[in-house]
């Protein structure tokens, strides 16, 4: 009965199980879903890949484009810096306590326009001052106390007029007391005597002239002082000296200012001067004149301008070139913003291009897709400028190839149909 129950128990070995096949066929299966999942990852289902009976599979249409001959622009990139076209720091130009300021910071203003007003009542005092004393020098000159013609005929004058009257008297009294001593009339003493007095008369003719021509300076040094004081009165307001904004307010109301106090400090901001760095390498194409576009960080706008000044030597530190170009400013660029710029070298400079969406790039990498003999063919290339829709190629095809337009995931060898 025992031996009957174990022969029951024991499984034919023809039946029993293998387990290198399990693994075997286990081993199969992973194959299988890595190369489902390889397929899928790739995009191409594997029943595309190879048709029943390991024929070709299907083509892929696509739609091409030609790499054509076009002019481009020649463009240098530089890096720089926008600053002020002209910046000031106005000042007070005579002493004085402040009675009215018009600006603050960020202030618009115009030339010409009203920034600071100081007390004038001293200086309107001394300008009264200065116009008597002119009067008077006028008056003594023998002119009218109002007047601007300071002209005057020396001779005319009463000082003058008087000297020669008395020179002449004593002129005839010389030559008559000269022809009485010839007849022996009268003495030699009396003769000295008419011959100083004349000599006398001529004397005070000399300083009657003398002293015209000093009141007539008197009278010019009036009237300098007399402009002088207005010109005091006038600059105790202080104006715009262009149009701009102000960057710095130095000075508060009621507070006394020495001449040369700085009151504000106001700065031009259109246009701008850029100011970039161009590398020794690009330094001989650029010249006076050429196109600017600049953008900057957190703008999405380019704004134009023109190289405008260069500098004459190339700095033997870096070996650059500085440039001065002038920004137009439609209120949105500052000065002191980092700017980076592309200088129009050439406006029309022969390239090959390619259309921009013909291009595909991975990990660095530029590539088309072309196509040969019925297949897509991968080129690595190497990009330059990019003008619109179309992308300059350096270096990798050649004028009147085919490139596949969008080629999405679009593989090498992988059969193509060309369509329109």
């Amino acid at each position: 009965m025992f031996s009957s129950l174990k022969r029951s128990n024991e499984t034919p070995k023809a039946s029993r199980p293998d387990s290198r096949g399990n693994l075997l066929a286990l081993g199969v299966s992973v194959v299988a879903a890595l190369t489902f999942f390889s397929a899928c990852k790739s995009g191409y289902p594997v029943a595309a890949r190879e048709g029943p009976g390991g024929e070709a599979r299907e083509p892929r249409k696509v739609k091409t484009a030609r790499a054509v001959a076009m002019p481009m622009e020649n463009t240098i990139t530089v890096t720089g810096s926008l600053a002020a076209f002209d910046q000031a720091t106005v000042s007070a130009k005579v002493p004085g306590r402040i009675s009215l300021i018009t600006v603050d910071l960020g202030s618009v203003v115009r030339k010409g326009q009203l920034i600071a007003q100081l007390e004038q009542q001293d200086y309107q005092l001394r300008l009264r001052q200065v116009e008597a004393g002119l009067a008077q020098a006028r008056t003594r000159l023998g002119l009218p106390p109002d007047g601007s013609d300071d002209r005057v005929n020396i001779e005319d004058t009463g000082t003058v007029r008087q000297a020669r009257a008395l020179l002449e008297e004593a002129e005839l009294k010389r030559d008559r007391g000269r022809a009485l001593f010839d007849n022996g009339v009268i003495s030699r003493a009396e003769l000295d005597a008419v011959e100083s007095a004349y000599k006398v008369a001529l004397s005070r003719h000399q300083d009657a002239l003398e002293e015209i021509r000093n009141r007539q300076a008197l009278v010019v040094q009036r009237r300098s002082e007399l402009e002088i004081a207005r010109q005091q009165l006038t600059d105790t307001s202080v104006h715009a000296p262009f149009d701009g904004a102000i960057q710095e307010k130095r000075a508060s109301l009621g507070e006394y200012l020495a001449a040369g106090t700085p009151l504000v400090t106001i700065v031009r901001t259109d246009p701008l001067r850029l100011r970039a760095e161009v590398p020794e390498r690009a330094a001989h194409k650029v010249r006076s004149g050429l196109e600017v576009r600049v953008t900057v960080e957190g703008d999405s706008n380019t704004y134009s301008g023109r190289i405008v000044r260069l500098s004459p030597s190339i700095a033997a530190q870096n070996r650059i070139l500085v440039v001065e170009a002038e920004v137009r400013n439609n209120g949105r660029l500052r000065p002191g913003s980092f700017a980076r710029a592309d200088i129009v070298a050439e406006d029309k400079a022969p390239a090959i291009a390619v259309p921009s969406a013909a291009i595909v790039s991975f990990a660095g990498i530029d590539k088309v897709i072309s196509v040969q003999d019925g297949k897509a063919v991968e080129k690595p290339i190497t990009l330059g400028r990019r003008a619109g829709e179309w992308t300059e190629v350096l270096s990798g095809i050649t004028v009147g190839e085919l490139v596949v337009v969008d080629p999405g995931n679009l593989q090498s060898g992988q059969p193509v149909t060309v369509v329109e």
